[in-house]
Parts: C-alpha cells; sequence; structure tokens
C-alpha cells in the first residue's frame, strides 16, 4: 500500500435537496454526488433532485469550495427517452461536473459519440465484478467504478492492482439484497423499475419459505430479503489498507440533518486515522451517535465476510417505511395485457424468427432438437440437484444438434467472478479444439464478453445486459456481440421500438421461467442453517404474502436465483412477436416431456399452424402469466 495522504481518500455525501447538498459540503465532503430531475436512480418524490438552474449553481458552489460534484444519470433509458438524454447531456458538459456516473451504454455512446467533455464513472448498476470488464470500460474512457457490492476488500483491491481503475465502495446506507442491476421483480411486477429508478423494494416484504415440492411449511413469515444498512465506520482502516479511492454515503433521500451528521462522522474518522494511524481509535462518542439515531440495524455486507441470518432485518421492526405490498402476478388470461395487443400493432417483419430453447441437460437439449428447435443453448449455470454439463457431454450435445442442422449455443454464468472466468476460459480453451465447435458463446455480463471475444465464436449478449434501448444495442454491436436480449422489463410499445430500431438483432424471451432476482445470499440455508454447499437433496420457495411462489434455486457456485411465482407464456400474441430475430423458450426448470412440449407448440405456431386449445399448462406445472405485458409503458425515469 502506497503511503496515505488526505487527498488520496475521497469521502463521497449523496444529496437530494439543495440544503442537503450545502449540509454534506459544510460537513466535510470531498465530492458531492446527486440528480438533476430526469434520467437518475431517485424519482420517487417530486421535491427532491436538482432542476437544471439548481445543477449549474451547485457545480460553482462546489467548486468554489475545493469540492467535486459528480452528477448521476445511472438508470436504464428507453428509446423514447434518448432524444431528451442527449439535450441533457449536451447541457451538463455546458456546465461541467467532475464526472457522470452511468449504468445504461446509450450513455457512454452518446458522450462518444457528441464528442463530449464528460468524464465517466460506471454505476453499481452496471455489476462489474472483473478485471476484464473493466478494461473494456477503460476503452470508453471510463476512469472510476462502483464496484459489486458483493465484492469484498480484498476483492477490490485486486482489480485496481490489476486494472489500475479508481474504484468506489459503499460504505453506509440502505443496501440491496440482490446482484446490483440484476433484480426486476419491481419492474415486472409493478411497472416501475429498479433499474429505471423507481424500485418498490419488494425485498423488504415477509416472505414464508417453504419445501416446494411438498408445500410443508418451514418457518413462518419473515423479512427475509430485508439486508441491514451498511456500515463502515468501524472498519475504516481496512478501506484504507484496501486503497479504496472513494468512499461513498448512500441517502439521496436523506433529510440534510441526516446528511451533516454522517458526513462529519466519517470526515472525522477518516482525519483522526490519516494523522495517525498507529494511534488511531475509533471515538466512541461517534459510535454511540451513528449506532444510537440508526434506523435499521448495521451490517458489514460482504467487505468483510459472507454475510449470515444475522445481517438481515428478520423481524422487519426497523424498517423506515413500506413502498408496496405483494400482489397476485398476472395470468395468462389478464385482460390488461389483452387489451394492450389488441391496440398494438405488431413488430415489423422481415423474416420469420428463429426458435431458441435454453435447457440444462443433454436430453433436454435432444428433446428440443427434436421438436422443432433451431437454436439450442445450453450451459452456464444449472440448479441443483443437476449436475453441470461435462465436456463431453457437451461435444455430443453439439453433434447431436449438427446433426439435425441445428445450431447449439454455448451459454456462460450470468456472474463471472475470477474463478468463474478461470473456468470459462479453460472450457473454451478446450472447446476451441473440438471437431464440431459450437455456433456460438452466450455471455452475461462485460467480463465473460471480454474473454470470449478471444476465441472467434459469435457472441450473444443475454437478459442481463439488460438490454433497453437502440443505441445501447448498437454499442454491443461494436463490443462483437452478434444478437442480443431484450430487456424483461419493457412493455410491448417500448420492446417493439427496440427491436425496430436496433443495428443488432434481438432475441425476446416468449416463454419460460425467469429469475427476479440474483443474490449471493442462500436464504434456506440461513434459515435452516445447513451449509449451502451441502443442502438438504430438495427444493425451496419463498411464498410472498399475495400467496405467489417463488421457486428457491442454487447453482453450482452457491448463488440464489429467486424466480417469479408465474412462468411468462405468450402464445397467443406470438403473431405480434414475429418482427423479432428469435424467440425464446426458458427451459432449464422443466422436464424433459415439457421441454420438447412447449417446443413442439411454439415450433407450430412461429410456422402458422397453430392448434386450437394446445396444453401450454399441464396440472402439477409452474403456473403461468404475462409477466410485464399487462403495463403499457415502463414508467420513466
Amino acid at each position: 500500500m502506497a503511503l496515505i495522504d488526505k487527498k488520496s481518500v475521497e469521502l463521497l455525501a449523496p444529496a437530494g435537496t439543495w440544503d442537503a447538498f450545502t449540509a454534506a459540503i459544510d460537513a466535510g465532503a470531498n465530492a458531492v454526488y446527486l440528480g438533476g430531475k430526469h434520467f437518475n436512480m431517485r424519482v420517487h418524490r417530486n421535491d427532491f433532485n436538482f432542476d437544471d438552474d439548481q445543477l449549474r449553481r451547485a457545480i460553482d458552489y462546489a467548486h468554489e469550495r475545493g469540492v467535486k460534484l459528480y452528477i448521476t444519470i445511472n438508470n436504464l433509458i428507453s428509446d423514447e427517452e434518448l432524444p431528451g438524454l442527449e439535450e441533457y447531456l449536451a447541457f451538463l458538459n455546458e456546465i461541467k461536473p467532475d464526472a457522470v456516473l452511468v449504468q445504461d451504454f446509450a450513455v457512454v455512446k452518446s458522450i462518444r459519440d457528441m464528442h463530449l467533455d464528460l468524464p465517466i464513472h460506471a454505476s453499481i448498476m452496471m455489476n462489474i465484478h472483473s478485471a476484464p470488464a473493466i478494461e473494456t470500460l477503460k476503452t470508453f474512457g471510463i476512469t472510476r467504478v462502483v464496484v459489486s457490492r458483493e465484492l469484498n476488500l480484498s476483492q477490490v483491491q485486486m482489480l485496481k492492482r490489476e486494472t489500475g481503475i479508481e474504484t468506489e465502495y459503499f460504505i453506509h446506507g440502505d443496501m440491496c439484497i440482490s446482484e446490483s442491476g440484476q433484480c426486476i421483480h419491481s419492474g415486472v411486477l409493478f411497472g416501475q423499475s429498479g433499474n429505471r429508478g423507481r424500485c418498490l423494494k419488494p425485498c423488504r416484504w415477509a416472505w414464508q419459505l417453504i419445501d416446494e415440492t411438498s408445500g410443508e411449511v418451514l418457518d413462518d413469515f419473515s423479512h427475509r430479503l430485508a439486508l441491514n444498512d451498511m456500515c463502515m465506520l468501524k472498519n475504516i482502516p481496512d478501506l484504507i489498507a484496501a486503497d479504496v479511492d472513494s468512499f461513498k454515503i448512500e441517502g439521496r433521500m436523506r433529510p440534510p440533518e441526516f446528511v451533516h451528521r454522517i458526513v462529519s462522522i466519517y470526515r472525522r474518522a477518516i482525519d483522526r486515522y490519516l494523522d495517525d494511524p498507529t494511534g488511531y481509535v475509533l471515538d466512541a462518542d461517534d459510535w454511540n451517535n451513528i449506532y444510537g439515531n440508526r434506523v435499521r440495524d448495521f451490517t458489514t455486507s460482504f467487505t468483510l465476510s459472507r454475510p449470515t441470518s444475522k445481517d438481515i432485518g428478520l423481524s422487519g421492526e426497523r424498517e423506515p417505511r413500506f413502498f408496496s405490498k405483494a400482489m397476485p402476478e398476472p395470468t395468462v388470461d389478464d385482460q390488461s395485457a389483452a387489451e394492450i395487443f389488441d391496440d398494438e400493432r405488431a413488430i415489423r417483419s422481415t423474416s420469420k424468427p428463429q426458435l431458441s430453447v435454453r435447457v440444462s441437460t443433454l436430453e433436454q437439449a435432444k428433446a428440443a432438437v427434436d421438436n422443432g428447435a433451431d437454436v439450442i443453448c445450453i450451459g452456464g449455470e444449472v440448479f441443483k440437484p443437476t449436475l453441470p454439463l461435462t465436456v463431453n457431454q457437451l461435444a455430443e450435445a453439439i453433434e447431436y444438434a449438427h446433426t439435425f442442422d441445428k445450431k447449439l449455443i454455448l451459454n456462460t454464468p450470468r456472474t463471472t467472478y475470477r474463478r468463474e472466468l478461470d473456468e470459462l476460459e479453460t472450457l473454451l480453451t478446450t472447446v476451441d479444439q473440438f471437431d464440431e465447435r459450437p455456433d456460438g458463446i452466450m455471455v452475461s455480463n462485460l467480463g465473460s464478453l471480454t474473454l470470449a471475444k478471444k476465441f472467434s465464436l459469435p457472441l450473444r449478449a443475454d437478459l442481463s445486459f439488460n438490454l433497453f434501448n437502440p443505441k445501447a444495442a448498437a454499442l454491443l454491436k461494436e463490443l462483437g456481440a452478434t444478437m442480443g436480449a431484450a430487456s424483461l422489463e419493457l412493455s410491448f410499445s417500448q420492446l417493439r421500438s427496440l427491436v425496430e430500431g436496433s443495428p443488432l438483432p434481438i432475441e425476446v424471451l416468449i416463454h419460460g421461467s425467469t429469475e427476479s432476482m440474483i443474490c449471493e445470499h442462500n436464504f434456506a440455508s440461513m434459515a435452516l442453517d445447513f451449509n449451502q454447499f451441502d443442502e438438504p437433496a430438495r427444493q425451496f420457495a419463498l411464498v410472498d404474502e399475495a400467496g405467489e411462489v417463488h421457486s428457491h434455486r442454487t447453482d453450482q457456485f452457491g448463488r440464489t436465483h429467486l424466480y417469479f411465482g408465474r412462468d411468462l407464456c405468450l402464445h397467443r400474441y406470438v403473431e405480434k412477436f414475429m418482427g423479432a430475430a428469435s424467440l425464446r423458450i426458458d427451459a432449464q426448470l422443466y422436464s424433459i416431456e415439457q421441454t420438447a412440449r412447449l417446443v413442439s407448440i411454439y415450433r407450430r405456431a412461429i410456422d402458422g399452424q397453430a392448434r386450437e386449445n394446445e396444453p401450454l399448462h399441464v396440472e402439477g406445472e409452474r403456473p403461468i402469466g404475462v409477466g410485464v405485458y399487462r403495463f403499457r409503458q415502463s414508467k420513466n425515469s
């Protein structure tokens, strides 16, 4: 670790109002982050955030006092918002903030295409957790990354050493239980996307754990997804030792008094340590102040060790506010969806879409080929007790698909830390020597995309890229993608705009089980006290207070995938989607027989040979619904 001086450690404070902004500076913040009236992650209240005149004044005010100011544009942007985005970026280029904080690739591409002089920081919503991802971001001029919350300090330090990037790390405040950018529960259920600044916080609901097969209730309702607030006040030396550049406090919806108190406490702790590291002791009054005035209890989350149930506010007693209540998911017969599809024109079509099927096993892959799939996607995560595909099984799957003139795409994990990337590189090196190679690679983040580019196979960008607009699709195409998957939070009209305006062919999920969250926490093992890598041979689910049963699946890496209660089923509306390049069935949770039946049904629908009363759902299978398509619009940012 290099010698530390006070200028090398940035205390970064939040502000949602002018009074909170000045309070942060008065309390000793080195930098402040805030948002405009649009295009940021805190848009629930009209009396918060800064209009254009206030933004201009805030930059002047901060710079006169030697403080940096960062402006958040850290949300997904739909096609109809792009003209307004470009106007906003041109204005920001004029007033010169010290950086803009971004999530959507469209913002990165717009800044570059417009030749703007705006430094860029990658938001935590980009879910950056690997060196290859950072190296790609650096090619776009991104100089700082807000690293994923699931990274511990050793991993953060290693990323900085490997890439030289500035690192920003959340040290205090409200925390998401899901991997950043990978929770779509609010967006699909309420039409208010957490990725667009409108999260209604389903993670703060009460949930009940059950055995999914038997229905046995395993414990009472509790707020098992309600992560406690981050507090790293006791760990200032650890943060500095890890070479974290910016210590970020969450709280843009907080009042000025809160901001001033928290910032001043962290300011004193940082300065005391920098002045005298060997003699440093945390001030007891400051700790009692911050702990005694806490809203939720505190956690250090993944910073020092893996969280346990003690890091969750199980009782819900300290939750300051519940933004929503659980509600039934829309059924396949939902009238709102029917009315919307009656009103909307179909996506313009130039050719018949491919039918692709995502499977978990070799037997499923063969069933999909036998029943009319054009493309099979296999590999990546599988869920216990299913075992990961072996190299020999993958070779057999490729050969089987090619025998029937079908394509096989190698899937990759949605999350790829160093372990997953090392394993993926080994696999791709082996596959590169096959007599018959796969027809492409499905990648789920910038890290796996960057790695996979070395192997000269076509790349497809999966759902976790949250592809929301044609400009982001264009950037993915520049990065080497040959197809992208549309975000599951897009309404039909917004989806149509993406497909028709995208220079990149777009795949749309038409049927299947969909993940609402991906988490590093195993909620079943937390509740039942077993090792997550040695869990019982049964499947669990979480039930919300509306009675929806959310499958809880653990992959081979120990991550939890929480599913919606109803699988997406758009069979009756297939003709509206025929302009997409590919229509996908996600059959990961399906039996061989169900996979075969559904592939056959959708094959006939795409070919214009649909039969009446086809059995899309039979007793004992997962219930089906229409997902986000009961909404005319994913509410704007």
